[in-house]
């Protein structure tokens, strides 16, 4: 396999602020109640015809202004996209346009919810570490708050808006960026996050289909049995995988889901908290955006040293779940 080179990390986030308080004009709540269980104080929404698309775009250009590389200098799109402002044409698709790249290269999204990132992750290695492509551009882009019920208030608590994207290419000098990385997913627990597409049957056939309201819908105590008890042990997994110790590993980067079970992972690999990065209290749940927003904001705040080593995590609808361990080079964000 060909080295993996993490050359470029951006995010982007839109400007409209929702806070708990705010909430409280919707349904009975109040902010002590929404952050105890959660660890979120405030998220960010789109507004207007704001969409996925601005949100990808910006952090693409960000991510790409940082590895010093050009629109014609890729050869794939990957987007871990799950609430797309359209199905067709993709969000890889409309991306590559806008962003100027002149190949007819491949352009697609994956659906893997907020493990996404990770997932797209693990592609891009298999196509670059096989030779297949040499520079992909990953971008992970949600705006849930479109597909969010407000008036439910155990979901529309929990999720914001936001974009991430990383450059991956070949290591030039031979050092591989990706020191372990697993992906899994049981559908047989598929039920705990859902949303079903709007739609209904051709009128001339004889039986109706019942249409879906296109919302979030979560069972939110079954997700969080999931996840403390599913991703701890799977993220020590994944670090076992690299050769390297838990003590080893600078930082924990997980999934923004909920406070206390990225807290279940920090006591499960007893770090410190100066070693995992969490912005959860100021954006949410930002589905597969999460790990690039904290990272990138991890090193603008300084809570993050580059050069270092770092174990990304995240689970989502699927139910999916994945980790890797990852080198973090200086100048990547």
């Amino acid at each position: 396999m060909k080295p993996i080179k993490i050359a470029g990390v951006g995010y982007s986030l839109p400007k409209s602020v929702i806070t708990n308080e705010d909430l409280t004009k919707l349904y009975e709540t109040s902010d002590e109640w929404i952050y105890t269980r959660t660890g979120i104080k405030e998220r960010r929404v789109v507004s207007g015809d704001e969409t996925a698309i601005d949100l990808g775009f910006n952090a693409a250009q960000k991510a790409i202004a940082k590895s010093g590389l050009k629109p014609e200098d890729f050869d794939c799109i990957i987007c871990a996209a799950s609430v797309p402002p359209q199905l067709y044409p993709t969000l890889g698709c409309t991306l590559q346009a806008k962003l100027g790249i002149p190949n007819n290269i491949p352009a697609f999204d994956l659906t893997a919810a907020c493990t996404g990132l990770i997932y797209a992750l693990q592609v891009a290695r298999g196509f670059i570490g096989t030779g297949i492509y040499k520079t992909i551009l990953i971008v992970a882009a949600d705006n849930n708050s479109k597909i969010t019920d407000w008036s439910d208030r155990g979901t529309s608590i929990l999720f914001g808006d936001g974009a991430g994207a990383m450059v991956v290419t070949e290591a030039e000098d031979g050092i591989d960026d990706i020191l372990s990385i697993k992906v899994s997913a049981d559908g047989s627990i598929g039920h705990f996050i859902y949303t079903d597409m709007p739609g209904q049957c051709c009128p001339l056939v004889q039986q109706a289909s019942k249409v879906g309201d296109g919302k979030i819908h979560m069972n939110g105590k079954e997700v969080y049995k999931f996840a403390v008890t599913t991703v701890p042990p799977y993220v020590e997994e994944c670090i076992a995988s690299s050769g390297l110790s838990a003590e080893q590993i600078d930082y924990l980067i997980p999934h923004q889901a909920n406070q206390r079970i990225i807290e279940s992972i920090q006591n499960r690999l007893k770090y410190s908290d100066d070693k995992v990065i969490s912005n959860i209290k100021y954006y949410g749940n930002t589905s597969a955006a999460s790990i690039p927003i904290a990272l990138v904001e991890g090193v603008e705040q300084g809570k993050i040293k580059l050069d270092s080593t770092a174990i990304l995590c995240g689970f989502g609808a699927g139910m999916t779940w994945g980790a890797a361990v990852v080198r973090l080079r200086k100048g990547i964000c």
